[in-house]
């Protein structure tokens, strides 16, 4: 990788910054889609000041066209074999506003992070409405043979991606005969604090015909927006934080003040969407940098299918039993450890997190985390930092300021109300409530769940509800960070009613994430196989949770739904039949051969990402040693072939060993696998040369 910097232009990795002594930065990359020069590096709207020539798009702003480039600093390598930073900074002669640009390039990864900091150079207040994070022209070459690829996701259906002709949603207008750009916009949005509760924050577009294609991914929990449009010259994506129409932003600027946009990654690739998302992944593992990330135990958590949030001493002696037995090295207590089971529905009691002595015998909470270490497991406990039930003492406790308020009023949803984790006593009783934990319980992982949505966000200290949730989501990502810090060795789970916030704002910080709360074995094959797309292998907490009433193929379709991730266990587990526990024991076993090469591994899909009702899923990785594995499911009851096209090599499928068979061969369009009927799942290592081609 090199990093060029003249005087009209800066490249960083792949990537090149281009400006001109009349017009502002535009960005733009060694590929095919990305080489259009026109569409400036930053848009700006303000309450004063919107766009230049009208337009539904959050595109063409005034104060954009007027940034000017002013310094190139900081050419240099972040640390030597980690990639280079770049900062470009540009200035608006009429407000003052100034722009650093800091563009950051991985090494050997062809992906780019780009954020801003904007400073307001004026006397004047600014009030900002919306930026750009990274506005990126493409397409010059036109869009009829471009294809896009979005995911829609929510709760137990995550991760359900979907690709389509650019040309559907961007419809060709005959702009040359108007000589005008087009004025409307195709959008994605999310909505409130679920970043990944309706879409995924991540997209690809790809040539059908050269391969070429470009991928993004925005990281933000607080509001994210993606446009769409086209003008003249091609198309335009632009990536936002939360916007001023869709989330409710605004954002006060005094003079000398600053506010800094959300990151956004952008990566390019000539070999498709498999080719980007390995990019993406590449990027991803670059970002993050906590302690213990390449830390990767076998966790039981007693929820899924099991205690559902009724734990007791005498319900939980027999799993944590039967989870030593089989292998794990966490085990994490689910919800309901500090409610009084008199209460029946807990949910509204939630926040002041004492453990409800009612729920354990006379040796407590205490004599249950005792005896899991007992058994050579580390201790878990689950944890809602961010809530607070209507019901709660905790709610009459804390001042007004440390909830989420709009219109003079607390923000209530589903029972409980928002805590605010830019306030000091938000912080102080969390900080209090984990040091307890941790001290008193020895708990050295923590499940941190989120299970509503507070809407727009919350307008103390804000300019509007937006500007609120945002700040709150950087204050709580602080936290995290924090809390490790004060507490070495701690791994925290991100977990939001399964997936429904798992964007690298906190994935970046953060060591696992329930990728769903599915509790069909039959439905998590789509959602664990496109996981991977979006979260990288090593994160995906995949549910594995064999049951008594399973046949043996049963047992083994959900535990290579585990495997295909992070091997994640739940289900009563000292019930299960002998063959069962030996099925069991054998996939952790496979687990902790394979979790190190988690790491550095690259995902593909032989039959491309899956839709929602195929009965043949699989997915693929690409492994350092040059061997690949691949994980398929047969949700068929009829017997029949699975063709992975593009697949090569010597097969073995190493788990699970009992059950039905599968008779593999190698063909000269790829790897066929015949099934014998009922449903069933496999783990095959190929090796060999031209193991796993690109489909």
């Amino acid at each position: 990788m090199t990093v060029l910097a003249t005087s009209d232009r800066v490249r960083v990795g792949c990537f090149e910054v281009r400006w001109s002594e009349d017009s502002p930065a535009v960005l733009g990359a060694e590929n095919a889609l990305l080489g259009r020069d026109d569409i400036v590096l930053v848009e700006i709207f303000t309450a004063a000041e919107q766009r230049r020539r009208t337009s539904q798009a959050y595109a063409r702003s005034a104060v954009g066209a007027r940034l000017r480039v002013i310094a190139v600093d900081d050419v240099a390598p972040r640390a030597a074999g980690h990639g280079w930073t770049v900062v470009v900074v540009q200035r608006d002669p009429l407000t003052g506003i100034e722009v650093r640009s800091t563009l950051t390039a991985p090494a050997s990864v062809t992906a780019l992070r780009v954020q801003h900091e904007l400073r307001n150079g004026g006397t004047s207040e600014v009030v900002l409405t919306t930026v750009a994070s990274a506005s990126v022209g493409f397409g010059a070459k036109g869009l009829d043979g471009l294809e896009i690829l979005l995911a829609d996701s929510e709760w137990l259906a995550e991760n359900r991606w979907h690709g389509q002709p650019l040309r559907a949603l961007l419809p060709d207008l005959s702009l040359p005969v108007h000589a005008q750009d087009g004025r409307g916009r195709a959008t994605l949005t999310s909505h409130g604090s679920w970043s990944t509760g309706e879409h995924l924050p991540i997209g690809i577009v790809h040539d059908r015909d050269d391969g070429a294609a470009f991928a993004w991914q925005i990281e933000s929990g607080a509001g994210w927006h993606v446009d769409l449009s086209q003008d003249l010259g091609g198309a335009t994506v632009g990536l936002f934080g939360p916007t001023d129409l869709e989330h409710q932003f605004a954002h006060r600027c005094a003079p000398g003040a600053t506010f800094t946009t959300v990151p956004v990654a952008l990566a390019v690739s000539g070999a498709g969407p498999d080719g980007a998302i390995a990019a993406l992944t590449g990027y991803r593992r670059a970002l993050r940098a906590v302690e213990g990330a390449a830390s990767l135990p076998v966790v039981y958590n007693d929820f899924m299918n099991t205690l559902m949030g009724q734990p007791s001493s005498e319900a939980l002696r027999p799993l944590i039993a039967a989870a030593a037995d089989a292998g794990a090295e966490v085990f994490c207590i689910d919800a309901g450890w500090f409610a009084d089971p008199a209460l029946g529905d807990w949910w509204s009691t939630v926040g002041e997190w004492r453990e409800a002595p009612a729920r354990f015998d006379t040796a407590g909470l205490a004599g249950i985390t005792d005896g899991i270490r007992a058994r050579g497991m580390r201790v878990g406990l689950w944890l809602e930092p961010e809530v607070v039930g209507v019901d709660s003492p905790t709610a009459r406790q804390l001042p007004e300021e440390a909830f989420f308020r709009r219109f003079g009023q607390r923000v209530q949803e589903h029972g409980r109300y928002h805590l605010d984790f830019r306030h000091a006593a938000v912080r102080a009783h969390l900080d209090e409530t984990v040091d307890v934990l941790v001290r008193e319980y020895g708990v050295s992982y923590l499940k941190l769940d989120y299970n509503i949505n507070p809407g727009a966000g919350t307008e103390s200290e804000a300019a509007a509800a937006g500007d609120g949730l945002l700040g709150h989501l950087r204050a709580f990502r602080s936290w995290l960070v924090d809390l490790q810090r004060r507490h070495p060795g701690l791994l925290l789970e991100n977990c939001s009613s399964g997936a429904m916030r798992a964007d690298y704002a906190l994935l970046e910080v953060t060591h696992l994430q329930s990728t769903s709360d599915q509790q069909d074995f039959l439905r998590y094959p789509p959602i664990a196989a496109s996981a991977p797309a979006s979260i990288l292998p090593e994160q995906c907490g995949n549910w594995a949770y064999p049951a008594a009433g399973m046949t043996v193929d049963e047992t083994g379709f959900t535990l290579v739904t585990g495997l295909s991730g992070r091997l994640y266990l739940s289900g009563f587990l000292d019930q299960l039949r002998p063959e069962q526990k030996q099925l069991l024991a054998e996939a952790v076993a496979l687990h902790r051969e394979l979790r190190d090469q988690l790491c550095g591994c690259v995902p593909f899909w032989p039959l491309g990402l899956p839709g929602w009702e195929d009965d043949a899923v699989c997915l693929g990785y690409r492994l350092a040693d040059g061997s690949a594995l691949l994980f398929v499911w047969d949700r068929s009851e009829a017997a029949g072939e699975i063709l992975l096209p593009g697949v090569f090599g010597a097969a073995e499928r190493i788990f699970p060993e009992r059950g039905q068979e599968w008779a593999l061969s190698a063909e000269s369009s790829g790897l066929r696998i015949r099934t014998e009927g009922g449903v069933s799942a496999g783990v095959l290592r190929l090796t060999g040369p031209g193991e796993a081609e690109a489909p």
